[in-house]
């Protein structure tokens, strides 16, 4: 939760009421954030046919950027600033989205490439990495100061994801020997310098936008604009030089798709909300609580196993909460 501190004398800060209700927002968004980050994985899971995913995943991202641009445009002129797309467009308006469009593009295609490099119960422990780049770069590039309770509690949230991914792992070998085993966790040099670029990349983009948003004066609907307007033509442009052309753009399509489409729209846009009006060590929070529900749905929706050692990340996210906003 973010905390909303008292500033001033009890005459200038809003009524009680207002700050309840400021406060219960805040909660009502997150706690819906952390539901469709939870979701996003299950759904996928039950998308699959025979081990295999129906739909064209890049052409899913597409039509994910291109709602975003749609609701994003209505919400535009439905608010009534319309009149700043006249005044407000301009090259060095707009511009600064492209960055984070290209960082985030090439991070989800660095995801797919890296995949030969280790394999993937690596890929997760180390992703973890990107809590600790995002809390290095907020506080270089955007001058914030951490008291040391908050790196501290950021340590905890970090070593939650680590438990959590570590106890995904299929450690248990009682065929193969440890030679099996290494087959199947493993990591190269390179492999290891991807994933630390992949946690840079990620860090840098999320700082990037927030300070991007809270630079301009402008309505956060015009702002998504101009991101999802490059976010759309890079991911259409991928997906063109990716896809197979014996594949429809909408070939395999279910009403689970849809729901995904829907649900990463509306992820995009609220967590825009956060980036613009609270930060991005929120955003990672939010992530990681995130992968409690994963699991907690993968075990109602998929049949999967919880263990006892899942209440471990529970408990070092709840510590890390309240470390980081007492």
């Amino acid at each position: 939760m973010i905390v909303i501190e008292n500033v001033g004398s009890s005459e200038t800060c809003p009524p009680l009421s207002k700050r309840w209700l400021r406060s219960a927002r805040w909660v009502v968004l997150l706690v819906l954030l952390v539901f469709i980050y939870g979701s996003h994985a299950p759904l996928i899971a039950l998308t699959k046919i025979d081990g295999h995913i129906p739909f064209s995943s890049s052409s899913c991202v597409v039509l994910i950027e291109f709602s975003k641009l749609l609701i994003s445009l209505s919400t535009l002129l439905g608010t009534g600033n319309a009149h700043t797309l006249r005044t407000s467009v301009s090259w060095t308006a707009v511009a600064p989205y492209a960055v984070p469009a290209l960082l985030y593009s090439f991070n989800n295609n660095l995801v797919v490439f890296m995949q030969a490099y280790m394999d993937p119960s690596s890929f997760q422990v180390l992703s973890n990495l990107k809590i600790a780049s995002t809390a290095l770069l907020y506080t270089s590039c955007l001058g914030k100061r951490l008291r040391t309770v908050q790196w501290l509690g950021l340590g905890f949230l970090m070593g939650a994801g680590v438990c959590h991914s570590y106890s995904s792992l299929d450690l248990d070998n009682p065929d193969g020997g440890e030679d099996k085993l290494s087959s199947r966790v493993h990591i190269t040099a390179w492999g290891l310098l991807m994933v630390l670029a992949y946690c840079f990349i990620s860090g840098l983009a999320a700082v990037y936008t927030e300070r991007v948003l809270k630079s301009q004066r402008l309505p956060l609907s015009l702002q998504n604009m101009f991101l999802y307007i490059f976010g759309v033509g890079i991911n259409l442009a991928s997906h063109f030089y990716s896809s197979s052309a014996e594949q429809a753009f909408l070939e395999g399509y279910s009403s689970v798709v849809w729901l995904i489409i829907a649900g990463q729209a509306a992820n995009g846009l609220l967590m825009s909300v956060v980036m613009k009006h609270g930060t991005g060590i929120t955003r990672l929070f939010v992530i990681s609580s995130a992968m409690l529900v994963n699991s907690v749905l993968s075990w109602g929706l998929l049949g999967l196993q919880l263990t006892p050692f899942f209440l471990l990340p529970v408990l070092m996210i709840g510590v890390a909460v309240f470390l980081y906003y007492k």
